[in-house]
């Protein structure tokens, strides 16, 4: 998968336009704080590495991605992300990495930025519910913060949190879901190259309806496995309890694989919607592990992927 330049791919032109003001800015010895823009460690990740691992595939448009979303703790409808997520409050924020670690504590998240290596990530994302987005993400390879971490011998996966925080994420005072929001992944996938922690899309800091500061992306498994606003990651021996497995075990197993050959049991796997690409724009094939096969196969080797679904 070729690396892309944005010049080559980006749709929108007032993005081209903002990175080469600051690009003036910073030659003319301001930057962009001098350039009167909020400036962040995330926010510094315009400049991102470009990653060998992008695909280049057109992408999907800035306004589809941020309010087009499943983020349940602001509520079930699409647009309720961007309509409510502007209330969480993301500064200051921490992450708990305990467990099965020889390193365990509080990571603070400018910490955190300080020790990663920012890449620009342009990935494919297929939802359960049969669409998908190619969403430009800026973040870096959770292996390297698994490192600091130090994981024991004995640890096999990691478990993810979400924030609790209802009086700001207002879907978390329905029943809908026992939160907070779980997830987890064997530690060999957690561990691969092409798993990250994104802290920013389209060049800019990461929007709060798509999981600022800190979500996971995992591009060949259902998008729900990539859990958004993370606070506490635990290593353990034992397969953790993940939300929607625990919600609809029939319906949502623990590895969530891209699998068009696997039907969810409501409809078919076997096409996605792009979201995006206009009212008349054609259903497409869904590939094997969302495209990533070549990366990820060698993971499942000797398993029945129709029953570890």
């Amino acid at each position: 998968m070729p690396s892309l330049r944005y010049s080559d791919i980006t749709p929108k032109a007032d993005y081209l336009n903002r990175r080469r003001f600051i690009a003036a800015a910073a030659a003319a010895g301001g930057g962009a704080v001098a350039a009167g823009l909020p400036f962040s460690p995330a926010t510094a990740a315009i400049d991102a590495i470009k990653s060998p691992y992008s695909t280049s595939e057109e992408l999907t448009p800035l306004d589809a991605i941020t309010t087009y979303n499943n983020y349940y703790e602001f509520g079930t409808d699409k647009r309720d992300p961007s309509r409510y997520a502007g209330r969480l409050t993301t500064r200051p924020w921490s992450v708990v990495i305990d467990g099965l670690v020889n390193n365990p504590g509080t990571y603070d998240f400018e910490d955190i930025l300080a020790g990663a290596t920012l890449e620009e990530r342009i990935y494919r994302l297929r939802c359960v519910e049969a669409w998908s987005m190619v969403v430009p993400w800026i973040g870096f390879e959770l292996a390297s913060l698994l490192a600091r971490a130090d994981p024991m011998p004995d640890a096999r996966y990691v478990a993810f949190e979400t924030l609790v925080r209802p009086e700001e994420m207002p879907g978390q005072s329905s029943r809908l879901l026992e939160w907070p929001y779980r997830e987890g992944l064997r530690l060999d996938e957690a561990m691969h190259p092409l798993t990250i922690l994104a802290t920013g899309l389209y060049g800019e800091e990461l929007p709060n309806q798509n999981g600022a500061p800190l979500r996971l992306v995992v591009p060949w498994k259902y998008g729900f496995k990539s859990i958004k606003a993370i606070v506490r990651m635990t290593l353990t021996v034992a397969e953790p309890p993940t939300t929607w497995n625990m919600q609809a075990p029939r319906e949502y197993g623990f590895y969530s694989n891209v699998n068009p050959e696997v039907s969810h049991p409501r409809w078919s796997q076997a096409t996605e919607r792009p979201v995006g690409a206009g009212f008349f724009a054609r259903r497409k094939p869904t590939l094997m592990f969302n495209g990533y096969g070549e990366e990820v196969a060698s993971l499942y080797v000797g398993m029945d992927l129709s029953r570890n679904y």
